[in-house]
């Protein structure tokens, strides 16, 4: 639609609210309150001052007590948790460096790390304090003259395929598996294709059917563009990319439709999330957008999303939802288009007013045509029009999928910081179960602060709180549960654990050395607790610091405080240092994870999950609950009980051969 010449009249304006759009809301919320002036003192009258009789004057002999020190009191003052703190990093840099200039270059390393180790365990933030921001520089920079040989090696390493230099073999496929994104964001893989295949007439005529039976409550359009990516998403990487999202919507579909409602939005605006990340809350564009609605870290700060230590907001879908939500309507208070709305979404609002004052169109389609948009942008509507159209009646394009159920899930508020690791032992869930639950958490361990609610499975709070009463709070981050198993003894998970038997023996005083504990007894494990691990990562191509943060669970903060990177993108060829933590070892806790073969295998319950139609059967193993069971066959805990009528009267035991219900 040509925009007439009242567009021109308010252009100042718009542009002054595209300007201050981010800031406006924030700024309603929190208004600034000014304090007026304090009045100037106001001279008082003279008074005459009352006679005083003059002060004896001191016999020049007899000085003032008051100027004598060995009369003065001894006053102790207490001494600040960062005198402290500069007092033990000082002390373990100094011994660092007199080691290396003796040439003792492994305890000059180890004292480094631990001045290093002190700065970021404290909880105190170094860039508050110029003398702890000094000692920080002082020490990295000291760590990369003295790694600069190390560094030269690893860039060989690095040349001939490797990608870090300081880590075993061992190491690094299990910090990488950990650490890695679940996937590259789809829209990019979509949005980026170099051509598309050619429009099927048919595709066309279901379209037009579609729009016609099919209620849908955002404008769909149906042009060649549109068509041709319906027939992208009918080739076979289409396909799967499609099946991928609308399996993975059903955990999530319930949680967005309702955040969508409260704001008034249309609910057709959850398949813009389905083409931004299949609905993987860890998924990673390049340029740093993460979770299942691909938010920047800037756009993420403006919406609550936030970022530190321990967790990135942006990856929690609940937070994301309601953060994109809030950025949608007021995209929506903007434009009062939906399709210039998401072209906002992917590209920024001020690129598509750009676009509009430059042309005088405030008309998608127009600006696509005339080239005013950035080539992602240009495509961006078009792919989401296509998902929709799919997504909202798949068997009309011959898609069959069984979503996912919904993520089902109890709370729990801790005092302290508590380790993924201790949670699983705790609650026997798989650690992959926690972390889906709890994505946000960038460590595997929750923040120091109280008040996050950690996500564990459905019916397993109690047990959680029960298990870890055992440990001291201030443990709860390195040590472990174990349980015995049959066969097995204490100096088995001794070795295992690698703690000695006697500190095994020690935190578990009722044990008899003279007498084994029964299989399934729960011991305490004092773990060591995590180690501070220099890393030196070669840049494989340009990269943005998200990335690599999320592949060492580190901060993108972190990173450029380490190497003294300003920008959000790395370039290719720079070798950077990363401090990653490195937890004690041990046997993953859990279900379904724990009986998958080392090769990766699924296990014959996913297997059975993919297509089920008729009721099986299903022998519990050692390690497994009703909710990773329930999990794994893709059904509820409720059901599985239903099935299983004896589950009324105990709770479940090895060996029990359960009846699973058929897929709903």
């Amino acid at each position: 639609m040509r925009v007439t010449a009242k567009f021109y009249l308010i252009g100042a304006a718009f542009a002054l609210a595209l300007a201050s759009i981010s800031g406006c809301e924030d700024s309603a919320k929190h208004a600034a309150k000014v304090r007026p002036p304090a009045a100037a003192p106001q001279p008082q009258p003279a008074q005459s001052a009352p006679a005083t009789p003059p002060k004896p004057q001191m016999p020049e002999e007899l000085p003032n007590p008051k100027d004598i020190p060995d009369l003065q009191p001894v006053v102790s003052q207490p001494q600040s948790t960062v005198d402290l703190l500069v007092e033990k990093v000082q002390s373990a840099y100094n011994a660092g460096q007199q080691a290396y200039e003796a040439g003792q270059l492994a305890e000059a390393r180890k004292d480094f790390n631990a001045a290093v180790n002190l700065l970021m365990k404290s909880g105190l933030d170094e860039t508050r304090d110029p003398r702890l921001q000094q000692l920080f520089n002082q020490i990295t920079d000291t760590m990369q003259n003295y790694e600069l040989e190390a560094e030269q090696e690893d860039e060989a390493v690095a040349e001939s395929g490797g990608d870090t230099g300081d880590m075993t073999s061992d190491e690094e496929s299990q910090g990488q598996s950990q650490a890695a994104p679940e996937s590259t964001a789809p829209i990019e893989e979509i949005a980026g294709l170099e051509s598309l295949p050619a429009t099927d007439p048919r595709l066309a005529a279901m379209a037009e059917k579609e729009l016609i039976t099919v209620p849908h409550d955002l404008p769909l359009t149906i042009n060649p563009l549109v068509l041709q990516y319906l027939s992208y998403f009918d080739s076979p990487r289409g396909r799967e990319i499609v099946e991928m999202g609308l399996q993975r919507a059903g955990r999530y579909r319930a949680m967005i439709e309702t955040t969508l409602k409260k704001q008034g939005l249309p609910q057709d605006l959850i398949y813009l999330a389905q083409a931004e990340s299949a609905f993987k809350p860890k998924a990673l564009s390049r340029m740093g957008a993460r979770g299942i609605w691909q938010f920047m870290p800037y756009r993420g700060e403006e919406y609550g999303l936030s970022r530190n230590y321990f967790l990135d907001k942006r990856d929690d879908p609940a937070a994301a939802t309601q953060a994109a939500a809030e950025h949608l309507r007021d995209l929506y208070a903007m434009f009062g288009d939906w399709y210039l709305v998401m072209a906002a979404y992917n590209s920024g609002p001020v690129n598509v007013a750009r676009a509009i004052e430059r042309t005088g169109y405030a008309d998608f389609w127009e600006l696509e045509k005339r080239n005013t948009l950035p080539a992602q942008t240009k495509n961006y509507v078009p792919i989401i029009l296509a998902l929709t159209l799919i997504a909202k009646d798949p068997a009309l394009y011959g898609i069959q999928v069984d979503p996912d159920p919904p993520l089902q899930f109890d709370s729990v508020s801790l005092d302290r910081s508590i380790s993924l690791q201790l949670v699983s032992d705790a609650t026997g869930a798989s650690l992959e179960d926690l972390q889906s639950l709890n994505p946000e958490l960038v460590r595997g361990i929750t923040p120091t602060t109280p008040g996050f609610a950690l996500h564990v499975p459905q019916g397993t709070a109690v047990e959680l709180r029960k298990s870890i009463s055992a440990i001291p709070p201030d443990k709860w981050t390195s040590w472990r549960l174990a349980k015995l198993q049959p066969g097995e003894s204490v100096g088995d998970i001794a070795r295992r654990y690698h703690v000695t038997l006697a500190s095994l023996q020690n935190a578990n005083g009722d044990l008899d050395p003279q007498q084994p504990p029964p299989d399934g007894t729960e011991l305490v494990v004092p773990a060591a607790p995590p180690r501070l691990r220099l890393v030196h990562y070669r840049v494989p191509r340009a990269e943005s610091l998200d990335s690599i943060a999320l592949r060492f669970s580190v901060s993108a903060s972190e990173l450029q405080q380490w190497n003294h990177i300003r920008t959000e993108r790395v370039p290719r060829g720079r070798t950077l240092r990363i401090y990653e933590n490195v937890y004690a070892t041990g046997p993953p806790s859990g279900t379904v994870a724990a009986a998958r073969s080392k090769a990766g295998a699924k296990s014959p319950a996913s297997v059975q999950a993919a297509s089920r139609t008729s009721p099986v059967e299903h022998r519990v193993r050692a390690g497994e609950t009703l909710w990773s069971i329930a999990r794994a066959y893709r059904t509820t805990v409720d059901a599985l009980k239903a099935a299983n009528p004896f589950l009324a009267n105990r709770g479940l035991q090895v060996g029990d051969l359960l009846t699973i219900g058929p897929r709903q």
